[in-house]
């Protein structure tokens, strides 16, 4: 869960986010996910448990709709809410600056992941030329061969192997020194996944 709402907080969210009317727990979830510009999203594991004891303490109650539990707020809830508006406005404070580092974050990990991808990309195109400029000829049998050389193909997958390795290596060091939140590290594994995607349609 990201920082912003430890100690209850999120507790203290989704009851204004209820104020706005009646809702099931994954449209809480979209509605945070969108809060956060799709960089945190909370787990049904997270979300539910709060709702059922938001309902014990009775600050919620639910109606079954359509095969799901729609959480609507109470007047003890509304009250909650009112009791403590000074802090649900340090939450929300606290939301808009952890939405801005998180995107910020976000940006200079794209931008060193475009940069590694660029640079894949052009050294696969370097390595393509250089095969079919350098075509290896194997030599002549003998009576003792010994193994024959490595050719450009072999040459360029190595060379590809270590840059793969490097960039590997780059970015867990650059994810590492940050000391990143579970939920930054979940956007970076996105980021990841999105290069990857990249490389997927390149190699067709």
């Amino acid at each position: 869960m990201t920082a912003v709402f430890s100690h209850g907080r999120l507790r203290l969210y989704l009851l204004k986010l209820l104020d706005d009317g009646p809702k099931h727990g994954y449209e809480l979830i979209r509605l945070l996910e969108e809060r956060f510009l799709g960089l945190y999203a909370p787990s049904a594991g997270t979300i539910y448990p709060r709702l059922q004891r938001l309902e014990a303490d009775g600050l919620v109650s639910h109606t079954a709709a359509g095969g799901r539990k729609v959480y609507e707020i109470t007047a003890a809830g509304r009250a909650e809410l009112s009791q403590r508006a000074g802090e649900l406005a340090a939450l929300e404070s606290d939301i808009a600056a952890s939405v801005a580092d998180l995107s910020t974050l976000a940006g200079e990990i794209r931008s060193e992941v475009r940069g590694s991808v660029r640079d894949l990309k052009r050294e696969l195109r370097e390595a393509t030329r250089q095969t079919r400029r350098n075509r290896w000829v194997p030599p002549a049998p003998a009576p003792v061969t010994a193994p024959p050389p490595p050719g450009p193909e072999q040459a360029a997958q190595a060379e590809f192997d270590q840059r793969l390795a490097a960039f590997a290596g780059e970015v867990s060091a650059l994810v590492r020194s940050r000391r990143l939140s579970e939920s930054q590290l979940r956007t970076a594994i996105r980021l990841l996944d999105g290069a990857l995607d990249g490389l997927r349609r390149l190699l067709r």
